[in-house]
């Protein structure tokens, strides 16, 4: 695996244990433009990376990912071309995780929101900082919900529990999303590296085919529920980006003021 094919991401080996880091900390690791690109190949990628067993997902600074970015939204919803393969992006982001054979570790040391809260929900295990949030918030930039979160969400917590934060876009703390089962674990943010390093070193040292055909057959449902929704799902957001409500929202967020929604 060249690792130098990327310019966003950040690799570190130990033994046979391959960490990603979201590296754009000033951007808060925004997933926009080549972030976003560069997501949506890296997993296929590890999954030929023979020097690896166990991927541990991370972010750069004090975000894991705050989602997307306001002026990217603009640009994308000014240029159709760009935003369809956007979408063709996402898909690919999604499936690749949910594909990925290799057991992957979700080391969340900040906020995880809009599609860094997927990134998050679509890995194997999940352990959080208890500072750390989790939202998706798209309907509150009047987008649909459709680049993952769909689907991940109620099967992890319910449909009730998952209709409410996809609807309003709520975040809620790690502390919280460990209890009602959308993460595994939250922690203090000193231990997390340690408690990771000790996990990944477990997973490090089962049999590795079983390790990878056991992830294979629980992520079947997974793998056919994303086929079945994202779509759906990403045809809905392209409909919703050219709403007027969504430049509403983009006007409101550079004007630091509360949007005023019209439903067209």
């Amino acid at each position: 695996m060249n690792f130098d094919d990327y310019k966003t991401l950040k690799f570190e080996r130990r033994g046979r244990i391959l960490t990603i880091t979201l590296n754009r900390p000033e951007k808060l690791n925004s997933l926009a433009g080549e972030a976003h690109t560069e997501l949506s190949r890296v997993f296929y990628d590890v999954v030929e990376d023979a020097e690896s067993d166990i991927i541990v997902l991370t972010g750069a600074g004090r975000a894991f990912s705050a989602g997307g970015d306001i002026e990217h939204m603009q640009w994308l919803r000014d240029n159709p071309p760009a935003f369809y393969q956007a979408i063709r992006e996402a898909k690919r982001i999604v499936s690749s995780l949910l594909e990925c054979d290799k057991p992957i570790i979700a080391k969340i040391n900040g906020d995880a929101i809009g599609l860094g809260s997927t990134l998050a929900v679509c890995s194997d295990v999940i352990f959080a900082a208890d500072h750390a949030r989790f939202g998706d918030p798209h309907n509150n930039v009047a987008l649909t919900s459709g680049d993952g979160g769909q689907i991940m969400w109620p099967l992890l917590i319910g449909y009730a529990r998952a209709k409410h934060y996809l609807l309003t876009g709520e975040k809620l703390s790690a502390t919280e999303a460990a209890e009602i089962g959308l993460i595994n674990k939250a922690m203090p943010a000193a231990e997390l590296d340690a408690y990771v390093d000790a996990y990944a070193d477990k997973l490090a040292k089962m049999p590795v085919q079983s390790l990878r055909w056991s992830k294979s057959t629980i992520n079947t449902p997974l793998r056919q529920a994303a086929a079945s929704m994202m779509d759906m799902g990403m045809a809905y957001e392209n409909l919703a980006a050219v709403t007027q409500d969504h430049q509403e929202a983009i006007n409101a967020f550079r004007e630091k003021r509360k949007p005023e929604f019209k439903g067209c």
